[in-house]
């Protein structure tokens, strides 16, 4: 070993951490064992693991690590001690998990489009009833945690609403047959039954 520092290589700090992971395993004793070389089982242990590293940065085994050359994501956050549990959560796409307050909201912003595909009326009140409850549940629960600011939705109003999108949607739906039934009236004979094999 010499005085000099080597530069810090963060690929090679952890293919040298993995190394001794790897390595072969050495009996805790009271005194400094030595090989047949007279080198100590330390001093062995440390050139095995750093020419398995010499020789996988040669293999190019370190090339292209996912996140090489990028910055540390989040160093600009103050510390969060559940910063694990919330990266899990995130990466896994994971819903239903952590406070009322955070599930009600993504809920919340996801319901418009709950709604809009809702077959019938009694299936938008269900999911409203059953929203509000949630919510109403989740502000008299007094066990900490980040406040609930969604508000509950007002049931005749979103009511009146998932029905004017559903007439909406008839109507275009209505003009696009009648389209279809203009377009196919101007066609002659032999037009339409090639636009009848076609289908």
């Amino acid at each position: 070993m010499t005085g000099k520092k080597e530069p810090s290589d963060s690929r090679l700090n952890a293919a040298r951490y993995q190394g001794e992971r790897l390595g072969p395993p050495v009996e805790p004793a009271a005194e400094v064992e030595t090989n047949t070389a007279g080198q100590s089982t330390m001093e062995a242990r440390e050139q095995y693991v750093e020419m398995a590293i010499q020789q996988a940065i040669r293999r190019g085994e370190f090339d292209n690590l996912p996140g090489s050359g990028k910055p540390l994501a989040n160093l600009q956050n103050a510390y969060d001690p559940d910063w694990w549990i919330r990266h899990k959560i995130e990466s896994e796409k994971i819903t239903g998990l952590g406070p009322p307050a955070l599930t009600l909201r993504t809920e919340d912003a996801a319901l418009d489009g709950r709604l809009h595909a809702a077959a019938s009326e009694a299936t938008v009140r269900e999911i409203l009833e059953d929203f509000n409850k949630r919510v109403i549940s989740a502000r008299r629960q007094l066990l900490g945690g980040p406040p609930v600011v969604t508000s509950t939705r007002d049931v005749v109003e979103e009511l009146g609403a998932w029905r004017e999108r559903r007439a909406r949607r008839m109507r275009a739906l209505e003009e696009h047959r009648e389209q279809e039934a203009a377009a196919l009236a101007a066609m002659t004979w032999r037009e339409r039954r090639r636009a009848k094999r076609a289908h």
